[in-house]
């Protein structure tokens, strides 16, 4: 499993500076960093890792966006034109991530994983933070690098608003 110091290593040799945080309790998902750290949740983020079926057969997907947007399957689904999505299931985050499920960094991952990255996410010099791969810490970084690392594809996970019962009726005349 992937964790701080292959983190710590990996952003050293690309010079990107950054701070490994310990966190003052331990943590089980990243959904708990706000609360942990005292920051906003549009300043941490969160990588979710789903299971899509479609036309090919199985496929797994991981995405990256805040804690306070977390992606909903439908709009993966519909990116992805799938015919069911579902949240991966622990052992299959672990093997798919190499990073324990619930703490899954959006650093390292495995090339051949695909990554959707929500076009909310900061973007931003501010600091973010995230998820290392262990309970007690998190990285912190400047937002404008974390997305400069990223490989993965910047999609647009905003469901439409379903339509109001006025327009449902003016729409069957």
């Amino acid at each position: 499993m992937k964790d701080a110091l292959a983190i710590h290593r990996w952003l050293l040799a690309h010079q990107v500076h950054h701070e490994i945080v310990r966190l003052p309790r331990p943590i089980t998902t990243a959904d708990e960093l706000p609360e942990t750290i005292s920051a906003a949740p549009e300043r941490c983020v969160a990588v979710t890792v789903f299971e899509a079926t479609t036309r090919l057969g199985h496929e797994v997907v991981a995405v990256v966006s805040s804690v306070a947007a977390p992606p909903r399957p439908g709009a993966v689904g519909g990116l992805l034109g799938a015919r069911e999505v579902r949240h991966a299931p622990a052992f299959l985050v672990n093997s798919a991530t190499d990073y324990a499920a619930g703490l899954v960094c959006p650093l390292l991952l495995p090339r051949r994983l695909p990554l959707l990255i929500d076009d909310r996410l900061s973007s931003d010099g501010e600091p973010i933070f995230m998820a290392s791969g262990e309970r007690h810490t998190a990285v912190r970084m400047r937002a404008l690098d974390l997305q400069s690392l990223l490989s993965g594809k910047t999609v647009d996970l905003r469901i439409p608003m379903p339509r109001g019962p006025r327009e449902a009726i003016a729409l069957r005349h």
